[in-house]
């Protein structure tokens, strides 16, 4: 029944993305729906509790992130610059930081969290997430550097780099929770290594592996120049030796792979393997992804959010509906873009698998008494995202998109008209 339900799931994965396209309707959405049907089902499949499995949920959610962080970061086309990703430091530096304090603050006050919980509860959720936001990432590699529009460079671009910047918060959560200590005891230690220490390993590492993968693939001798022979799972290659060398020297390997991705395409930004290791790593993501969201269909169904109470379900909603939104669209005042952009960046702060990777590695680290409210909480907003974000994405995009194009310079229309009737004439 496991191998026909995964091979089910790995046939529709390969028929959905067509058949919904421009449908307000998501592939996660159908996945999670076929999770939730099937572990109903009087089959005897085992009940796919993460609390009753945290090391084996902390793995699979970890191959998740790391596979769709290559991805990301092999497709944007948008060379790395201050200015250029202002959106981005915005949302990182601003947006994630506020959120968290809101939701621990939410969480501690108003669910009655104890407070390392409350901090857990923010950190967990303050990643947006680059597994189950595809609807409004940018598309496949391009040779032009501005093909994406804001929105969508501004979400991929965010969840690229927040999965690795959230794990300073939830180390202080281990911490508050693991020690009884003062925080004047621990918080410069924290400081020193989990925040500066750990970031600077992640992206350095993340750079030199970018960098000789780069040589590697589109500089070495021609016998042993890997992009001549087009392999796509050397995408995988380039995942696990970035992550796991980062992590064996305590740095964050979430950071270096993205950090990776993006200096493989620095390496030759126009090559057409990136295409190639963009689409492997596209394809593994997506069958991941199936397995996950089918693994948390069953876990609801099998009494997942049965610890939830309505204090902790009122912030999990205001997380996705006020406290995102708010905090997103003041952190964008004057960054590039229309106000409308801004708005819609804001409110498709997606969560999803990092969000279960957090808690449940937090939750092998430490003991958190309050653990089973956590993963209902999480469980919910995750639930929440799923169904609101893939519902609203295609529409909303779609009226974006024409928007866009009706407030284009008219200089630019006609530019891009030119050619279109030369060739016609011609």
């Amino acid at each position: 029944m496991a191998f026909a339900l995964v091979g089910l799931g790995a046939l529709l994965a390969g028929i959905l993305p067509r058949v919904l396209e421009r449908r307000p309707l998501s592939m996660p959405i159908a996945f999670l729906a076929l999770g939730m049907l099937v572990f109903l089902l009087p089959v005897g499949l085992p009940s796919p509790d993460p609390l009753a499995h945290p090391e084996l949920t902390t793995h699979l959610t970890e191959i998740g992130v790391i596979v769709a962080l290559m991805g990301a970061g092999l497709k944007i086309d948008r060379p790395l610059s201050w200015r250029r990703w202002s959106s981005t430091w915005r949302l990182l530096a601003i947006a994630m930081p506020l959120c968290i304090a809101a939701v621990a603050l939410l969480g501690w006050w108003w669910a009655g969290l104890v407070p390392a919980a409350a901090l857990l509860l923010g950190a967990a959720l303050a990643p947006t997430d680059p597994v189950l936001a595809a609807d409004v990432q940018v598309g496949e590699p391009t040779d032009v550097e501005d093909s994406e529009d804001e929105v969508r460079f501004a979400l991929t671009s965010e969840a690229g780099l927040n999965d690795g910047l959230a794990f300073p918060f939830v180390y202080a959560a281990i911490a508050i929770a693991s020690t009884s200590l003062a925080p004047s005891d621990w918080l410069a230690e924290w400081f020193t290594v989990d925040v500066l220490w750990k970031i600077s390993i992640g992206v350095g590492g993340g750079l030199l592996i970018g960098w000789l993968l780069g040589k590697l693939f589109f500089r070495a001798p021609s016998e042993l120049r890997l992009a001549r022979h087009a392999e796509g799972f050397l995408a995988l290659a380039a995942t696990f030796l970035a992550y796991g060398l980062v992590e064996v020297v305590g740095g964050y390997g979430f950071l270096a792979v993205f950090v990776a991705a993006r200096a493989i395409r620095a390496a030759e930004r126009t090559h057409e393997f990136h295409s190639v290791l963009h689409d492997f790593a596209e394809q593994v993501e997506r069958l991941l992804t199936l397995v996950l969201l089918l693994l948390l269909g069953g876990a609801i169904v099998g009494g997942l959010l049965g610890p939830l109470t309505w204090p902790a379900a009122a912030v999990g909603l205001a997380l996705v509906f006020l406290v995102r939104p708010l905090i997103g669209w003041l952190s964008l005042r004057g960054a590039p873009g229309r106000p409308a952009e801004h708005w819609v960046i804001s409110l498709f702060g997606i969560r999803g698998v990092g969000s279960f990777y957090y808690l449940a590695y937090a939750t092998t680290k430490a003991d958190f008494p309050q653990a089973e409210l956590l993963w209902a909480t999480v469980g919910l907003v995750v639930l929440v995202s799923v169904v609101v974000h893939g519902v609203a994405a295609t529409p909303v995009m779609q009226l974006l998109d024409r928007e866009g194009e009706r407030t284009a310079d008219p200089a630019e229309r006609d530019a891009d008209a030119r050619p279109v009737a030369a060739a016609g004439h011609a």
